[in-house]
């Protein structure tokens, strides 16, 4: 069965697409977590970082080309954002397609606190 990430891609719902090639696609968060979160996702369904393969190693690199064009693009390189790749469960992975987050537009603060 097609992830919703597939169909997004496929262009059986809807997307506000920010890039798009033959290897990856943009498009941004419908639940945004700072003024910029975008979601880019290799049109390859990996389902988590876990099943990344050696050749796919061409296509990952690819992936953060795009999300560092895209943080110039909107503006957010001078001041900094952050990427994110989620890893099933624990990693609080909620779609079974790789995909990472670029998000900024503010201060983000700490990712992780001190115990």
């Amino acid at each position: 069965m097609p992830t919703l990430f597939e169909k997004i891609i496929a262009g059986e719902l809807p997307a506000d697409f920010v890039y798009r090639d033959d290897r990856v696609v943009a498009f941004r968060d419908i639940h945004p977590q700072a003024p910029v979160h975008v979601l880019v996702i290799p049109v390859k369904p990996i389902p988590t970082a876990d099943d990344i393969e050696d050749g796919d190693a061409e296509l990952i690199g690819r992936m953060f080309c795009v999300a560092r064009d895209i943080a110039r693009q909107e503006g957010l390189a001078e001041d900094g954002y952050r990427l994110i790749i989620n890893c099933k469960q624990h990693g609080g992975q909620e779609v079974d397609h790789l995909h990472l987050h670029l998000v900024g537009g503010r201060p983000l603060g700490r990712m992780l606190q001190p115990r």
